[in-house]
């Protein structure tokens, strides 16, 4: 019985996300990646904590996926220069780091990690482009620094 109701609570979660996804333009749908690195990062402090190892380690990794296949990879070196770079190696610094918590059971890393995250998607949050008028900021975009953002399309991020 339990397990019938959870299935639809998945279910239901599931096409709300995709939902929002398809909905999303591309400045949310990066949002959306920092916010689920740090529920995995959250996840992952907990099963710690509580000693679940199996559990820890996947939640380790699926924010490590969330920060190298989604938020790593939508960066475009060329057209986002140094930032970009920078960011690039913030990101492999962020998955290095959470392979050794994991591997330690060190919950500090994880912490340092999340709180990274945090900071990146506040400065992420800041740059919303819909919050600024267009008069004020001519000419720039978000784009210019992921472009590969610039395409949504329903299978994930595609390169412009």
């Amino acid at each position: 019985m339990y397990s019938a109701s959870r299935h639809g609570v998945n279910a239901y979660t599931r096409v709300g996300l995709e939902t929002g996804v398809l909905a999303a333009n591309p400045h949310k749908l990066i949002l959306m990646l920092f916010e689920g690195a740090q529920v995995a990062l959250s996840s992952a402090l907990v099963h710690m904590k509580s000693g679940e190892i199996n559990a820890r380690g996947e939640a380790v990794s699926k924010a490590i996926s969330i920060i190298s296949s989604g938020l790593q990879s939508s960066l475009d070196i060329k057209a986002g220069g140094q930032l970009a770079q920078q960011l690039h190696n913030l990101y492999e610094y962020m998955g290095r780091r959470l392979l050794l918590a994991n591997l330690h059971d060190k919950p500090e890393y994880i912490e340092e990690v999340a709180r990274l995250l945090g900071e990146l998607s506040e400065a992420w949050k800041a740059i919303d482009p819909s919050a600024v008028p267009r008069a004020a900021n001519p000419g720039s975009s978000i784009s210019e620094f992921f472009p590969s953002t610039a395409v949504a399309s329903p299978g994930g991020l595609g390169k412009a």
